[in-house]
């Protein structure tokens, strides 16, 4: 009997983190794949008085090219960001694990400096950077090279820069705290084996961290999947992911049925890469 009221005492600890989870977290999410079912919109009679409609949403996605063209440029965008994050916060991180704690402190606070920036102040940032008279022109101009207009002629490849800049510094911190890891036995063992730093990186280093580089990577994508205010803030509309797609559809063509549905794809996508990774890093641990 006491173990049993042990057991409901310690339930009953829980119990409001429960609600709360229950009360923010899945209901709204049990609500929003209702509404991806129904002609909900923000104005008319289907604002008060929608009804469910089956998978004719699910159906109009199908069949609607800019769902085609917006997926398309929400896997280019997530593919080169995650890739660039990555392997830049890889970089800096290696190069910094052997500098004196001044050089590191210094270096990680410039690094940290985009990465803690609200989203939008740092597309803000961004964008001002490649305007047509902003520093990076400016910077190319002293090597001789033309005005070029990055947000007009290159936003897709403006955007994913900026992403890279803003989320490098997480990469960073991952892999940083992994190498501090990594056993200098091991590393010393390479060495006296007749093996270089290439060599060493490649064959001792980057097999050691795999599976943390995995997980920071399953990490970032998902994050990245969702971004919104990076896009939206530097390109407005023109560079339209998924999340751009569905704003426009929910909030601007009041079809909020629509835009639900559409935020399920999201999801959808999400679960496939999160179910990619986790099955990677199930074969990894096996092998």
């Amino acid at each position: 009997m006491r173990k049993k009221g042990s057991s409901l005492s310690k339930f009953g600890y829980l119990l409001p983190a429960i609600i709360l989870m229950l009360l923010f977290f899945v209901w709204p999410i049990i609500l929003t794949i209702y509404f991806s079912f129904t002609n909900l919109a923000l104005t008319g009679s289907a604002a008060a008085n929608f009804q469910f409609i089956g998978l004719d949403n699910y159906q109009k996605m199908l069949t609607d090219s800019s769902v085609k063209v917006s997926l398309i440029t929400t896997v280019i965008f997530v593919i080169f960001s995650v890739v660039g994050q990555s392997v830049l916060g890889f970089v800096i991180a290696y190069l910094m694990k052997a500098k004196n704690k001044i050089f590191r402190r210094v270096v990680g606070a410039i690094v940290l400096a985009g990465w803690v920036m609200p989203e939008t102040v740092a597309a803000i940032c961004a964008y001002t950077f490649m305007t047509d008279k902003g520093t990076l022109n400016e910077i190319l101009g002293f090597f001789g090279i033309g005005m070029v207009s990055w947000l007009f002629k290159y936003p897709l490849l403006s955007v994913v820069l900026a992403n890279i800049w803003h989320g490098t510094a997480f990469s960073m911190m991952v892999y940083q705290s992994a190498l501090d890891n990594v056993p200098e036995d091991v590393m010393e063992s390479a060495k006296m084996d007749g093996a270089n730093k290439l060599q060493t990186l490649f064959g001792v280093t980057i097999p050691i961290i795999k599976d943390t580089a995995l997980t920071n990577t399953m990490l970032i994508t998902l994050s990245t999947l969702g971004t919104f205010g990076m896009v939206y803030t530097m390109t407005g509309t023109t560079v339209q992911t998924l999340p751009i797609f569905m704003y426009m559809r929910a909030f601007k063509n009041y079809e909020l049925g629509y835009g639900t549905a559409i935020s399920m794809l999201v999801l959808l996508i999400g679960a496939v890469f999160s179910i990619f990774y986790v099955k990677i890093q199930g074969k990894e641990m096996e092998g």
